[in-house]
């Protein structure tokens, strides 16, 4: 087992391009074997070993994974994810760091904006605690906004979560999620192709979003600006033959332009989590939930629609309901404690 380990750890760190070594673990039935071919051609090409490999950087790596938690999996090996194996160019190698049999359940992915509004945080925490609780593993990237919104929503639930890192494993990205990285070590799962002490490089990201669609049944995109690399994490999820979906909202909101134009390039329209199970098959019939609207309380009712699902300035509630601002003031705080609305930045937004 520690020979095999130490394999993988050499094909991870070893400096030829990943084709090379996909198509040579293509042609062997060992991971051994295989790196033996690799070395012996590179040598025949002029190539030294030591230019090849790194022996320092390889006992590293297997230092790390010394703790029970921790493994490093390769393309071949039958604890590899079958659904990432199936990709047009999966990682040879994984890093995983906490409950690596989390990599063989079914998941889905939700992604967006690193400055979502207070509503998309809301959706996308919602969305993963219900998909959480359905007993299905919610994937992410670790980003501000949604992706950590997601992670947070599935942990809350007491559901499963798999974070996707574009750096090695001992560092965790942004600094300001370290906590959350490490709530997801000890109840979910990290995982990343990069080996330790890699650390942020711009075009890691893009990489990453290749395992976050590759390892999920379904992408969901909560918000996304036109150019966010979320609508690149779809595009993978699309060309990977999955299952996209995205989450409408306000036409002024240049957050929601990433999901409407995916919605129309086809894909579907979801507003909760329990959707985008039935978009998938997995929704249980006899537990899908009425999602009719419940009655407005009469106490606040004409409030209530005056309060938008994006920010609403208190003077324009006042406005609409025809009160004044300190009555209006008032009644939002009993609606807060009721959880009927929620203060943000720019006013209050409708919870539900």
């Amino acid at each position: 087992m520690e020979d095999l380990r130490k394999v993988w750890a050499t094909l991870g760190r070893i400096a030829l391009p990943d084709a090379v070594k996909r198509d040579t673990l293509s042609r062997y039935a060992r991971p051994d074997q295989a790196l033996d071919v690799i070395l012996d051609a590179a040598q025949a090409k002029g190539f030294r070993i030591d230019q090849l490999i790194n022996e320092k950087l390889i006992e590293q790596d297997l230092r790390w994974s010394e703790e029970s938690s921790r493994e490093i999996i390769g393309l071949t090996d039958a604890g590899y994810p079958h659904l990432l194996r199936e990709i047009a160019s999966p990682p040879t190698v994984l890093y995983c760091d906490g409950r690596i049999s989390l990599l063989h359940e079914r998941s889905v992915a939700i992604v967006g904006s690193r400055k979502p509004t207070h509503a998309g945080v809301k959706i996308a925490a919602t969305m993963a605690g219900d998909i959480a609780r359905a007993g299905t593993v919610v994937v992410s990237g670790l980003a501000h906004g949604i992706d950590s919104a997601a992670h947070r929503g599935a942990l809350v639930a007491d559901g499963w979560t798999i974070a996707v890192f574009a750096t090695g494993l001992d560092s965790i990205y942004p600094k300001r999620n370290r906590d959350l990285g490490s709530q997801i070590k000890e109840k979910g799962l990290v995982i990343s192709e990069f080996p330790t002490g890699v650390g942020v490089r711009r075009h890691h990201f893009p990489q990453r979003n290749r395992i976050i669609s590759g390892l999920s049944m379904g992408t969901v995109v909560v918000e996304a600006t036109a150019r966010s690399g979320s609508l690149i994490t779809a595009g993978f999820a699309a060309d990977q033959g999955r299952e996209v979906f995205a989450v409408p909202g306000s036409v002024y909101s240049p957050p929601s332009n990433g999901p409407h134009q995916l919605i129309r390039d086809g894909a579907c329209l979801v507003e909760s989590g329990a959707q985008v199970l039935e978009g998938l098959g997995w929704l249980n019939p006899e537990k899908k939930k009425n999602n009719a609207p419940s009655e407005q309380p009469e106490w606040c009712r004409e409030i209530l629609r005056a309060v938008d699902f994006t920010p609403t300035a208190l003077d324009q509630i006042a406005e609409r309901c025809g009160l004044t601002i300190g009555e209006v003031s008032a009644i939002l705080i009993r609606m807060e404690c009721e959880q009927l609305v929620s203060a943000c930045h720019g006013g209050y937004v409708r919870a539900g």
